[in-house]
């Protein structure tokens, strides 16, 4: 069962370009905009249709990627990878050429954030994730054909079992990790596909592939198996 909803969020999936809910991020929010002042510099609305069956939970905007160009891992390293890993499993059409006038559109795949606006150093902090939560148990709530959750992290992870009433912990998080969500829905784990994880080889192409890969397979009617 999805955790409740508040009041207006049902029916407005994104929060408005000025959210005060989060005054830490509302600052730096105001502050980019009088730095860059032709960037995006607000809430990040999900990408995708609602009707699609895999949803993408990624942790937050980056500065100079989402926050600048306005569409969910667009416009920095770890869109780079998670793109060409959506065209090369058949989850987005078109190309990717890291602005959002490219053309490219997900298919059967809809991707958002677990927090909806940029946080200093890429670290939202429990409460900002908790502020967003409505957003994305609304985001869940409106995909009636949702078969796949991808938690993009730890924190993502969290706040999707959150949002289905669940403990945190619950669910043990690891790369290539599935569970069974209430409503026959699957969240799977990935490592975040960041620069940092990608140099350091927490995360290679080859792993965030096979993750895709068994999605594929199962969307297209392969078998499950439960990592436990």
């Amino acid at each position: 069962m999805l955790g409740v909803i508040s009041e207006g969020a049902e029916s407005r999936r994104e929060p408005s370009r000025d959210c005060p809910h989060c005054p830490r991020l509302a600052d730096f929010r105001a502050e980019h905009r009088r730095a860059h002042p032709e960037w995006h510099n607000a809430p990040v609305p999900s990408f995708g249709t609602a009707d699609a069956r895999l949803l993408i939970v990624g942790l937050a905007p980056g500065l100079r990627g989402a926050n600048r160009t306005g569409r969910p891992f667009t416009g920095d390293y770890a869109g780079d990878l998670l793109y060409a890993t959506l065209l090369k499993f058949g989850f987005a059409n078109g190309r990717y050429d890291a602005h959002p006038a490219d053309g490219l559109s997900p298919i059967d795949c809809r991707i958002t954030n677990a927090a909806r606006c940029v946080p200093p150093a890429n670290k939202p902090l429990p409460a900002e994730v908790a502020a967003c939560r409505p957003y994305l148990v609304a985001d869940i709530a409106a995909m009636t054909r949702l078969r796949v959750i991808l938690t993009l992290g730890l924190v993502a992870h969290s706040a999707v079992l959150v949002a289905h009433g669940l403990r945190q912990n619950s669910l043990r998080f690891g790369h290539g990790r599935r569970h069974a969500l209430p409503g026959g829905v699957t969240l799977i784990g990935s490592y975040h596909c960041s620069r940092y994880n990608t140099n350091t080889r927490r995360l290679t192409t080859e792993m965030f592939e096979a993750v895709f890969g068994g999605i594929r397979e199962m969307l297209d009617g392969g078998p499950l198996e439960n990592g436990g």
